[in-house]
């Protein structure tokens, strides 16, 4: 018995894995838009800029996850890991520097549950993100 594969076996298989990552960036910007919507009243109230940047991340996540869920544009992909890791970025500087207003409460508090949540999935999504533009070029 062969265990060569066909050329539509692998082409299937491929197809496979790359609508099980769109799947994945999709739900994983759902889980960003989620952690920045159960924080952004008392962001909204607190820092309100900040809030605002909050509601910009919601957004976008979901208008790009929108874009996923339709096709498989690079466009879409690059903007979901740029989103994700842009995220990433916010959380480094509140917790290093702080942000300008912010009263500096957030600075060295790496451990807040759900700023973690947050950079688990942002982390995942760039990961899947560059993988899939990679594997595109």
């Amino acid at each position: 018995m062969s265990t060569s594969l066909s050329n539509a076996q692998v082409t299937t298989a491929t197809l496979d894995e790359h609508l099980v990552q769109r799947a994945a960036v999709v739900v994983g910007l759902g889980g960003i838009a989620l952690v920045h919507l159960l924080d952004v009243e008392d962001r909204l109230t607190e820092v309100p800029y900040i809030g605002w940047l909050f509601v910009a991340i919601i957004v976008a996540s979901l208008a790009v996850a929108s874009l996923l869920i339709r096709s498989d544009d690079r466009r879409a992909w690059a903007a979901a890991g740029l989103i994700a890791g842009a995220t990433i970025m916010g959380y480094v500087v509140t917790r290093t520097i702080g942000m300008p207003n912010d009263g500096g409460d957030d600075i060295g508090n790496w451990t807040e549950p759900l700023g973690l949540a947050s950079l688990m999935i942002e982390g995942i999504v760039v990961v899947l993100a560059v993988s899939r533009l990679r594997s595109r070029s």
